[in-house]
């Protein structure tokens, strides 16, 4: 997402012709939304951003499931401390 935004303000930068990145070449302008490409396929193949989104789920339920017992108060001080 880092170089998609970079992308995108180099590439207002040169259009509006904002010194220094006006003198720079396209290719150099171009060049985060390969990167980006290159990011997102190795993130997919690798299973890097379902993993990702599984942890986040994981966590999400966890702290759901601390809430609940500690509303009906049978969560320990133990594991308050996670």
């Amino acid at each position: 997402m880092y170089f998609l935004g970079l992308g995108i303000i180099l590439l207002a930068m040169k259009y509006l012709e904002i010194a220094p990145v006006a003198a720079w070449s396209w290719l150099i302008v171009f060049a985060p939304f390969g990167l980006a490409v290159a990011w997102w396929s190795w993130a997919d193949a690798t299973g890097y951003t379902k993993r990702k989104a599984m942890e986040q789920e994981n966590k999400r339920k966890q702290e759901r499931i601390d809430k609940n017992k500690e509303a009906i108060g049978t969560l320990s001080s133990r594991n308050k401390r996670r």
